[in-house]
């Protein structure tokens, strides 16, 4: 029969044997971190790898964004360059990762801009470089996780989310002003464009 006493001993929380709340705690925060390390390097492997390809092949690169059709190519080709390079080279060791993550977001939402520009923007909204984007702006607000740099070097992987909200912002403003004084096009399209 179900007492009351026995309603108190099933509703109480119970602990598994041998593990200790702090152990649970300390094993969802690895996991939490491990999560955050694979993030990191997954976003800033790509970065690294496609402002490598930048910089190695830079007279391409300012061919392919004077074909684009955007004002002062070579500066334009330095900066994704640098932000790719320099974002990809800071997710990868959680160094400055707010920075890093910044910069990744902004030069991911113009590569975004030059994919979607081609065509209707619902054509292929969420291609590669849109989802980079959003996976850097996730590290923006987690931090990098305790296997970082920045844990070790300043004792903390996360900053305030007032920091984050506004690195969120700089980023976004960097990408519009930068395509609007480079490119000077909406890239946002309901219809393809006439070629």
């Amino acid at each position: 029969m179900f007492t009351a006493q026995a309603f108190t001993a099933f509703s109480q929380p119970h602990r598994l044997p041998n593990m200790a709340t702090s152990d649970v705690s300390t094993s969802s925060t690895s996991l939490a971190d491990v999560g955050l390390l694979i993030l990191r390097v997954g976003v800033g492997a790509a970065m690294l790898q496609a402002g490598l390809r930048k910089a190695f092949a830079f007279n391409t690169t300012v061919e392919f964004v004077a074909a684009g059709g955007w004002r002062l190519p070579a500066f334009a080709a330095f900066m994704v360059t640098a932000a790719e390079t320099g974002g990809g080279i800071g997710l990868l060791l959680g160094l400055l990762t707010p920075l890093a993550a910044c910069a990744v977001v902004a030069a991911m939402l113009d590569a975004w801009a030059v994919n979607v520009a081609a065509t209707a923007v619902w054509a292929d909204p969420f291609n590669v470089p849109f989802l980079i984007a959003v996976g850097a702006a996730a590290l923006l607000f987690t931090g990098a996780g305790g296997y970082s740099a920045d844990a070790r070097i300043f004792g903390r992987s996360r900053i305030g989310v007032r920091i984050a909200v506004g690195l969120l912002v700089v980023a976004i403003a960097a990408a519009v002003l930068t395509w609007i004084s480079l490119n000077g096009t909406n890239p946002i399209h309901f219809t393809a464009p006439e070629a």
